[in-house]
């Protein structure tokens, strides 16, 4: 598919706790001095998955404002909020603004999101040995969930919309399962944490997965799932809080550099990465990117 930009020309430019710091062709260590050397403002940014193409696009952008970004990587989503708080990295880019809320309200962390990313939404990801489409779910069917608090209630809400279940109206977008009222089908609900959801497909009938993971685990969002969730501000007043957002110190908000990692992010140029990258698995979110469209 082709990206388009209506209205305006193409850019000029083309969690373990232990993190890895890693961008295509560039390290950490010795790549950080020398960068520092020859003038350049490392911005170490934290990320979880290995769908960070977008990133290498930022960097060329960056390249004339003489700022890297380095990305530290983290296997598990609990991590990278506690080492930006805690000054081990400048930025993170992994979790939606519903999370980041939670993440806070528990563990008062003092950061805040800088600049809107892309949505990764929840899909339905079928075990085809046991299950065929939405329209043959029948009682006893299992269908697996993450386990945290704001993607588990997001993927129950995910099942309520395709008819399955009923929730709590007073619960919002973050229901459990003890906020089910009534189920239409008598499905089974298993909760595991978000990277292994793909591991246990084999033995369920269904896993809602994001985006990330299933590009991580190589599924195909078109041809792999049998639901998607309403991405759609106009059917769905939850979907803002699903937007992705990149994060800082709420002391550093206003750096300089961090701004101009935001706006390299918010191009064109960016867009077009993670549409092509990644087949529809995101979808760019930020004030403006309502303009580029898939032909």
């Amino acid at each position: 598919m082709r990206l388009l930009q209506s209205g305006f020309k193409k850019a000029a430019c083309g969690a373990a706790a232990v993190a890895v710091c890693a961008l295509a062709l560039t390290g950490c260590g010795n790549d950080q001095k020398e960068a520092a050397a020859s003038g350049i403002t490392v911005v170490k940014v934290g990320v979880v998955g290995d769908y960070n193409a977008q990133w290498d696009t930022v960097n060329k952008l960056l390249e004339k404002d003489k700022i890297q970004v380095k990305l530290v990587k983290f296997s598990d989503y609990a991590t990278p909020n506690r080492a930006l708080a805690d000054g081990e990295i400048d930025l993170n880019a992994f979790q939606h603004k519903a999370f980041l809320a939670n993440d806070i309200a528990r563990n008062g962390y003092k950061i805040e999101a800088i600049g809107d990313t892309l949505i990764t939404p929840l899909r339905v990801f079928n075990n085809k040995e046991k299950l065929k489409s939405m329209k043959d779910v029948k009682d006893g069917d299992i269908f697996a969930i993450p386990s945290d608090l704001t993607n588990g209630g997001r993927a129950l809400k995910v099942l309520e919309s395709a008819g399955l279940i009923v929730c709590d109206p007073a619960k919002g977008y973050v229901p459990t399962k003890t906020d089910i009222t009534k189920y239409n089908v008598k499905i089974e609900i298993r909760e595991a944490e978000s990277g292994v959801l793909y591991n246990i497909l084999p033995d369920v009938s269904a896993a809602l997965i994001n985006g990330g993971n299933a590009y991580t685990a190589g599924l195909d969002p078109a041809k792999d799932s049998i639901y998607t969730e309403d991405i759609n501000a106009a059917t769905n007043p939850n979907v803002g809080q699903l937007y992705n957002v990149i994060v800082a110190r709420s002391k550093d908000k206003d750096n300089p550099a961090y701004k101009k990692v935001v706006d390299a992010y918010h191009t064109f140029d960016t867009a077009k990465t993670l549409m092509d990258v990644y087949k529809g698995a995101f979808t760019p979110v930020w004030k403006g990117s309502e303009k580029y469209k898939y032909e």
